[in-house]
């Protein structure tokens, strides 16, 4: 009697944008998901988002928190994708019923980098000349860079990697330098591009909840998935972002809002977090830290609404109600 072949196994379908530095990402995942389960195949599936379309209108302008995550979490809930790679600052803190975060791998350096365009002999942001033009889409980072370096000017820079970059260098174009992540410049092999590694004690800057990090997304009670991307968790990575994603829920930020945040273990258990809200116009600011240590997600979820409340008491609140009034209206 013939033995009737089993039928193969339908490929892991990964979802992510279709940007080189999302693709790369996405490759890095599948990857290693391959050598856990090297008898399966993986499928990477890129589709363009909201904010990829629109490279004009400035975030801020935008008002949108899930401009990179929608259309990509509506095939993931239709069966279209079975897990979806996003950079985890671009995730909304609040995510549909339907999702969930599966998993956040090892987290690769947070910090935000200086790109000066070629040519230029500067090496830093304090050696920047008055009228300087940095090119960034974020007010996180500009609110903050107004808040010290009042002598220098903004510009509204969007796209991928590769296309700000060709943008600054362009000789005829405004832009003295630009601001991005490390992590996306290290990951696309541009790291030799950057001129100043940026942190609170090196340039005044605080970055982005979830900076640096990977976040797996996936349906809500897929137990195999989730047993899966469970493999590529790093425990130390998951808790840091946690407790600065419980943070920005606390105080309903996201990612058009200028909260900029710094975590750090002191010891083998203990987080010391601190973080900053500043005004559009840099002129008022609110500074506050936390330290605890941390066992699990629910530790994590607890410092980072401590932290929120102490950064209300210093005045953030304000801060935060006045650019949600100021915030222009959408059409």
């Amino acid at each position: 009697m013939a033995t009737v072949p089993t039928p193969p196994e339908t490929p892991i379908r990964i979802g992510t944008r279709r940007s080189n530095l999302a693709v790369v990402q996405a490759e890095g995942i599948r990857d290693r998901l391959q050598k856990i389960e090297p008898h399966r195949s993986f499928e990477i599936v890129t589709l363009r988002t909201l904010g990829d379309r629109d490279k004009t209108t400035a975030l801020y302008e935008m008002g949108v928190k899930n401009l990179w995550t929608f259309e990509l979490e509506e095939k993931l809930v239709s069966g279209e994708l079975d897990l979806v790679v996003h950079c985890l600052k671009d995730m909304p803190t609040a995510l549909p019923e339907t999702c969930e975060l599966a998993s956040i791998p090892p987290r690769d350096d947070p910090r935000d980098a200086l790109i000066v365009k070629a040519g230029l002999p500067y090496a830093s942001l304090s050696t920047l000349p008055d009228g300087a033009v940095i090119g960034t889409s974020s007010v996180r980072r500009s609110a903050q860079l107004r808040r010290l370096y009042p002598h220098l000017n903004f510009a509204n820079l969007r796209g991928n990697v590769e296309t700000r970059l060709a943008k600054v260098d362009d000789p005829n174009s405004e832009y003295t330098c630009m601001i991005m992540s490390t992590a996306g410049l290290q990951r696309v092999g541009l790291g030799h591009r950057i001129n100043q590694y940026l942190q609170s004690s090196n340039g005044g800057m605080y970055h982005a909840v979830g900076q640096g990090a990977l976040g797996l997304e996936m349906r809500k009670g897929d137990a195999q998935m989730h047993a899966l991307l469970n493999q590529l968790a790093d425990r130390r990575s998951t808790l840091a972002c946690l407790a600065e994603r419980s943070l920005l829920r606390t105080l309903e930020g996201g990612c058009s809002v200028p909260i900029g945040v710094e975590t750090e273990w002191v010891e083998t258990d203990t987080l010391h977090m601190r973080s900053i809200v500043v005004s559009l116009d840099g002129a008022q600011s609110a500074e506050a830290q936390v330290e605890a240590k941390l066992e699990n997600a629910e530790e994590a979820e607890v410092l980072g609404q401590e932290l929120a409340a102490k950064l209300v008491e210093a005045g953030a609140q304000t801060i935060l109600d006045a650019i949600i009034v100021n915030r222009p209206a959408k059409e």
